[in-house]
């Protein structure tokens, strides 16, 4: 292998682990109806799409009927988004 082809080779591998690990959106850090672009592609996701025709949601963590954590994928690009800051948004609406 020649120098060229080993770095373009070792590029490739970074850029499948960057491309693998997921992101972190925290909600408390957003201001608005929660609305965010994708952090890879820009694609909007709003929590008020129930199409699943931008993102699709994965898995969901739920402590003591709490959501705590949501783990969805971007359909345009096909990233991990990790969204947590749901018990900010929660305690906000209770003291609406």
């Amino acid at each position: 292998m020649t120098p060229s082809i080993k770095v373009k080779a070792k590029m490739a591998r970074k850029d499948q682990r960057n491309a693998s690990m997921p992101c972190k959106i925290d909600l408390r850090d957003i201001d608005g109806d929660g609305s965010f672009p994708c952090p890879k592609c820009g694609a909007v996701i709003s929590p008020e799409d129930e199409s699943e025709q931008v993102y699709k949601i994965v898995n969901t963590k739920v402590i003591n009927d709490q959501l705590m954590e949501l783990v969805i994928e971007c359909n345009s690009c096909g990233s991990s988004i990790t969204v947590t800051g749901f018990e900010a948004t929660i305690e906000d609406l209770a003291s609406k």
